[in-house]
């Protein structure tokens, strides 16, 4: 007796992968080359007048969350609210009072960025996006 088996359904087992790879690569697929460009973040003028943010530009875009999260734990566990960049200007560390100063738009700063990346970062939960007194 041999072992030679046939596949008698190859054309359904056939057709069935192609329906399974057209399903998976759909959305790939579907929205090709009608991705909508990154948004420009809209400073107001007190950031145009002051040229320079706390790190630079291409940084504070990467990197903002990592330096607010420092920031944080800086204020937070060592009671330390004063950040110096690199070229020796002092910043205090707040969200609400430092960074929202400059950047006093949420919806035309913050959530232009955040809603195309669709993030939800957790900064709203407890500061306050038009602060009424400075620390």
């Amino acid at each position: 007796m041999s072992n030679n088996k046939k596949i008698y359904d190859k054309g359904i087992v056939f057709t069935g992968l192609v329906i399974f790879l057209a399903l998976i690569t759909f959305p790939f697929w579907y929205n090709r080359g009608i991705a909508a460009p990154a948004p420009e973040p809209e400073l107001t003028e007190k950031a145009k007048a002051a040229k320079e943010c706390v790190l630079p530009a291409d940084e504070m875009k990467t990197g903002h969350m990592q330096l607010l999260n420092d920031w944080r734990n800086d204020v937070v566990r060592n009671a330390d609210r004063m950040y110096v960049n690199e070229h020796g200007k002092e910043f205090n560390m707040s969200l609400s009072n430092e960074c929202l100063d400059c950047h006093s738009s949420k919806e035309d700063f913050c959530d232009r960025c955040h809603n195309y990346a669709s993030v939800k970062p957790y900064c709203w939960d407890c500061h306050i996006d038009n602060p009424k007194e400075k620390m």
